[in-house]
């Protein structure tokens, strides 16, 4: 759930744990090179989704910043523990437009709220919907430590010296989240070279389309958003990322790893970090900033990125539950 302590309220979209979008993924298909998955997770509950938002997963693949391929994800509203899903691809100008248009690819696919995924498949797509077990390992206590976040402070001035902040605890161990993974031949992404993914939250209320989250670069929207900023930033658009947020970036840098105004710039634009999008080349392996993988510890290279490289790392290993087979996220966890 890298995304999810966006700022320091903790808070979920409008206060609804339906509407947060937790992390973003892209690799290449174990069992298949020419294949990508691309998996986007929601909902830290693993329960039903929104019946009246969009779920979107979004690639640019041609680096104008735009939407050349939109999936949408509509859900059905729950009735018996149950709950179905539609699946809508759209291409070219249609990928803009925020409502789920185009072709329907999948139509009301079971989601899967037990042990066993649902898998479907379709014309070389593969999809499922449902609870997972979450593979983000994080030390959540030892990031508090890190950081002095007293008086309603947001992530800065982080303490570097003396005793090591980490407890070595992974937070995340045995967490659930709500996953939709989809996964088709990399060659209809037409990457040129490579792709920029992102996920979007979008509520209807009231008759207005509301965009109420985004996701991106892991950690990045937790840990250079402030309360203040955090909703303007989830309703923006990847193209208006570097003209708007860029001096909100710079500053933070500047705060937690010493940098100076080149600097910070020049450590942006070798990650990428705007536009908060998350590139992918698929003729290269998969790992951040390169995509992302399940074994990427995205919380040691954010940490690293901001204190310019002094903060230890925490020494936390990879979930043990992943598959390799689709969808790739581990069995959920029991509840009680």
């Amino acid at each position: 759930m890298s995304n999810h302590f966006t700022g320091l309220s903790l808070g979920p979209p409008l206060g609804d744990q339906r509407l947060d979008l937790c992390d973003l993924y892209a690799f290449q298909s174990p069992a298949d090179a020419s294949r990508t998955v691309l998996i986007m997770n929601a909902n830290p509950n693993a329960d039903a989704l929104h019946p009246d938002a969009i779920y979107r997963l979004a690639v640019d693949n041609n680096g104008d910043l735009r939407n050349d391929i939109a999936f949408s994800f509509v859900f059905s509203t729950p009735e018996d523990g149950r709950q179905t899903v539609d699946v809508f691809l759209a291409v070219g100008d249609d990928a803009e437009s925020p409502y789920a248009v185009g072709e329907k690819i999948f139509e009301a696919v079971e989601v899967s709220f037990g042990e066993s995924a649902n898998v479907v498949q379709s014309d070389g797509y593969m999809f499922a919907a449902g609870a997972r077990s979450d593979a983000f390992f994080f030390d959540f206590d030892g990031i508090k430590n890190l950081f002095d976040t007293t008086g309603g402070r947001n992530f800065t001035a982080p303490h570097l010296g003396g005793e090591s902040p980490w407890t070595g605890v992974d937070s995340n161990t045995s967490a659930n989240v709500f996953s939709i993974a989809i996964e088709l031949p990399t060659a209809e992404l037409a990457p040129d070279p490579d792709l920029r993914i992102w996920g979007r939250c979008s509520l209807n209320r009231d008759g207005e389309l509301l965009h109420v989250d985004r996701a991106g670069h892991p950690s990045v929207s937790s840990f250079f958003n402030t309360d203040d900023t955090k909703e303007e930033y989830n309703a923006s658009e990847p193209v208006h990322d570097r003209e708007r947020w860029i001096g909100q970036f710079i500053h933070l840098m500047g705060h937690t790893g010493g940098y100076t105004d080149d600097e910070a710039i020049a450590a942006i634009d070798t990650e990428g970090t705007l536009p908060d999008m998350l590139t992918f080349d698929p003729a290269k392996p998969a790992k951040y900033p390169n995509g992302r993988t399940f074994r990427d510890d995205v919380i040691d290279y954010r940490l690293a990125f901001l204190t310019k490289g002094d903060c230890p790392p925490s020494g936390l290993a990879p979930h043990a539950d992943t598959l390799d087979v689709f969808p790739y996220l581990g069995n959920p966890h029991p509840t009680s």
